[in-house]
């Protein structure tokens, strides 16, 4: 993929920063409510709970999920970070994909049946815990950026090393490569 012109990489990089936080804020979120159901001995705050959870699977969740994986992959395909070039980029990814598959077919369906049940329910603790620890983990390798290069990463700035002198020498030569 050609890589994105400057103000097309910033907007993205904007949307990407945004729907991230909001995924994570989204996390803690449910992560609240689902403490709350888990917890009180009041059957209607359960329920209640469980259905203000339902609101936000029903209608952020999944579009959140799909903007952060879109964007987190046009981002890596489109500037010089690359998606497999880099470890932090790649865990970052499967992460992503794997994370937004959990919510979306794990995640939801179980928020629906505790909607319509109102009993209690650990998984719906334990899920909001699990997503938030790996959007903050996610959020640390984006700003840390670890790990170095990967395998193809390596073998990609290798092969660019050794065209560099043969590109200097054609144009001292006035040719072009």
């Amino acid at each position: 993929m050609k890589h994105l012109q400057r103000p097309v990489r910033r907007a993205l990089l904007v949307v990407h920063v945004a729907v991230s936080v909001a995924w994570l804020g989204l996390s803690l979120g449910l992560l609240t409510l689902g403490l709350t159901a888990y917890t009180t001995q009041d059957p209607t705050l359960t329920q209640a709970s469980y259905r203000a959870m339902k609101v936000f699977a029903d209608w952020l969740l999944a579009p959140v999920a799909l903007v952060t994986l879109g964007s987190g992959l046009v981002l890596s395909l489109g500037t010089p970070w690359g998606l497999a070039r880099h470890r932090w980029v790649w865990i970052k990814f499967w992460l992503t994909l794997a994370t937004a598959a959990a919510t979306i077919f794990a995640l939801r369906p179980e928020i629906n049946h505790a909607a319509a049940e109102g009993v209690p329910d650990s998984s719906l603790v334990a899920a909001p815990m699990v997503s938030t620890t790996a959007y903050l983990f996610m959020t640390a390798i984006s700003v840390l950026k670890p790990w170095g290069l990967t395998r193809r990463g390596r073998r990609l700035r290798e092969s660019a090393k050794s065209r560099a002198p043969r590109a200097r020498a054609a144009a001292r030569q006035g040719e072009f490569p």
